[in-house]
């Protein structure tokens, strides 16, 4: 009898202890990456993550102005441990796509060899470690674009950087088996609400959300409000008990530790 009563609450136990292990002994885990070094990342983002001790990844375009007028405050949000992560050197997009009129002549992806590209991530990384000193890098594909005239353009560096992130819109099972195609949401006008309840859904599912922000109170034609983005970093704080918010790198590397049959 006393068996019967036991074993139930011991498997409790032990299922518990597996779950909460998953992400960091969390439910769930939260990266917040913004992309193309903006004015406003230095201005509003990065006090907004400070005021809640929480980190941020920054994938930085490092011809950017607001990237090489501001070299010195970008080495204090490395120093205060935020990520600074790889976004190319020119943020090269495919021209030939529709909706890509955008896209100048001389920083037009179709163009490109995979050599050209691959030296601007290269050159990016060396500036970056510049700055903080860091070996260690994620990269993130600008526009979304994986591949050079049908070539995954990346291949050829998997060695130099840690992961990769994507702009396909999914949560990511804490198996997951390709670090250089992680999955994230482009935000674009969601209420503070509706960032929340995609949280929520992570931890339903006991998976990791990987947010992808450009302008954070304008500066970019892809935006979201002060006030939503405020709103979402009060519950990620509140929540800390069964939300793991982390960088972009520990996440990569917490999946590649918990999944030794990944993609190198």
């Amino acid at each position: 009898m006393l068996l019967k009563r036991v074993f139930p609450f011991f498997f409790f136990l032990v299922s518990l202890t597996v779950v909460g292990q998953d992400w960091n002994k969390k439910r769930s885990a939260v990266v917040l990456t913004y992309d193309d070094a903006l004015n406003v990342h230095l201005d509003q983002v990065v006090p907004a993550l400070d005021s809640v001790k929480l980190k941020g990844t920054f994938f930085l375009t490092a011809a950017a102005p607001a990237f090489t007028k501001r070299l010195l405050e970008w080495k204090k949000v490395a120093g205060n441990q935020h990520e600074l992560a790889n976004h190319t050197l020119f943020h090269p997009c495919d021209g030939s796509k529709p909706g890509r009129n955008f896209v100048t002549p001389d920083y037009n992806l179709a163009t490109y060899s995979v050599r050209r590209m691959t030296d601007e991530i290269r050159m990016t990384n060396a500036t970056l470690q510049a700055l903080d000193g860091k070996k260690e890098r994620t990269f993130a594909y600008p526009c979304g674009d994986t591949h050079l005239n049908g070539v995954p353009y990346l291949d050829g560096l998997k060695a130099e950087l840690v992961a990769a992130r994507g702009v396909q819109s999914e949560l990511v099972p804490i198996k997951a088996t390709n670090l250089y195609t992680l999955g994230s949401y482009m935000i674009n006008g969601q209420t503070g609400d509706e960032l929340i309840a995609l949280v929520k859904k992570a931890m339903d599912t006991n998976s990791m959300i990987v947010f992808l922000f450009h302008g954070v109170g304008g500066e970019h034609s892809l935006n979201v409000s002060l006030e939503a983005h405020r709103k979402l970093l009060q519950f990620l704080k509140k929540n800390e008990k069964d939300i793991w918010t982390t960088t972009f790198l520990e996440a990569a590397k917490h999946l590649k530790a918990n999944a030794p049959a990944a993609k190198k």
